[in-house]
């Protein structure tokens, strides 16, 4: 899930064990492992990753095992490389997958079934409606792709915001509104999905109706919000933008007590991340650790201040500023994983047909 604010350099992160106690060299165990690799958890995540090095410090001196995160793009690139490369696989576990590719992982055999030792029991309710996919992946955070707005603009202009999706083909909103494209992004093929859950075979119709109006296409989440959003950095001319539920927290000026945008929560796909255990994993007890500790208490706090995304554990409490302002939608658009899986290829050349008129 490529969320907002969310920065990692390219090159690879490691953690070592605390107290100088990091593992070195590559001796070779008597099994003709190395040591290093099997005290090492290699992680293949998206470029969204962000996690502090204290949080998987934490993890070292719990289990002994350091971490290793390996970024490989947005979430489809990821899975598409999980893929290519399963019979040599990349990582011990991968992180990231979500419920708009859950479906290929799987029927690809990509992953091996492991529950976590303890998870809490919110976290059901974010499971994978298939038994099959649910007992390879275990949910870890959640987040709703939604339309932005700013505010400001839009009082500044005396022109009422718009407050749903059929508000964004209406003339008065013409050239207001920017999204990532489908084919390129997440969140952009988050917006299209939800495009399908509100319209079903209608959806093309929409769309049409949706660049008849002016609407933009940027190649991912930051063109989109930092340089065309009015509220972004590159302060653009376009005051309505694809976001997330948790953006507006962060849109609060310096001596402010609110943003200066606001989330459609009438607008939102839930989009849901997981972790799993990859098949000829040369380290799975390690993996399986690190999968038990991303679901514990300590890993489940830390989400919103450094991922961005609301932890699966309700009984973990928000930052004061996401309790105000980070309100989730409160019936999120869905589209079931399988069909998902069943039409995405589908619907991706459909929706391309369209945009590139």
């Amino acid at each position: 899930m490529a969320q907002p604010w969310r920065t990692l350099a390219a090159a690879t992160l490691t953690v070592g064990l605390l107290g100088g106690c990091a593992v070195g060299g590559s001796a070779t165990s008597s099994d003709g492992t190395s040591a290093t690799r099997t005290k090492t958890v290699v992680v293949a995540t998206h470029d969204s990753w962000a996690m502090p090095k204290k949080v998987l410090a934490a993890f070292t001196a719990r289990t002994g095992y350091t971490v290793r995160v390996e970024p490989n793009g947005d979430v489809g690139q990821l899975t598409n490389r999980l893929v290519l490369t399963k019979r040599s696989p990349i990582a011990d576990m991968a992180y990231g997958i979500d419920n708009t590719f859950a479906s290929r992982a799987v029927d690809e055999g990509v992953l091996a079934d492991y529950t976590p030792k303890a998870q809490a029991g919110s976290a059901a309710r974010y499971a994978l409606p298939d038994p099959t996919e649910a007992a390879a992946l275990t949910p870890v955070d959640y987040g709703d792709v939604c339309v932005n707005i700013d505010d400001t603009w839009f009082r500044e202009h005396r022109l009422a915001p718009p407050r749903t999706l059929d508000d964004l083909v209406r003339p008065a909103y013409r050239d207001l509104f920017v999204t990532p494209g489908a084919a390129t992004s997440s969140p952009g093929l988050a917006f299209l999905l939800a495009t399908v859950a509100r319209y079903g075979d209608g959806w093309p119709a929409y769309w049409r109706r949706l660049m008849a109006n002016g609407a933009k296409l940027t190649s991912g989440w930051s063109d989109a919000y930092d340089v065309d959003f009015t509220a972004g950095g590159g302060h653009g001319d376009r005051p309505v933008v694809l976001s997330y539920a948790s953006s507006p927290p962060f849109t609060i000026p310096k001596g402010a007590d609110r943003p200066t945008t606001s989330s459609l929560l009438d607008t939102c796909f839930r989009q849901v991340e997981y972790a799993g255990l990859l098949k000829g994993a040369a380290n799975p007890a390690g993996a399986k650790a690190f999968i038990d500790f991303m679901t514990s208490r300590t890993f489940q706090k830390a989400l919103p201040d450094n991922m961005y995304v609301f932890p699966v554990d309700h009984r973990v409490a928000l930052p004061t500023l996401w309790r105000k302002y980070a309100t989730t939608a409160p019936h999120p658009f869905t589209v079931p994983p399988a069909e998902i899986a069943a039409n995405r290829d589908r619907w991706l050349r459909r929706w391309g047909d369209i945009t590139s008129r």
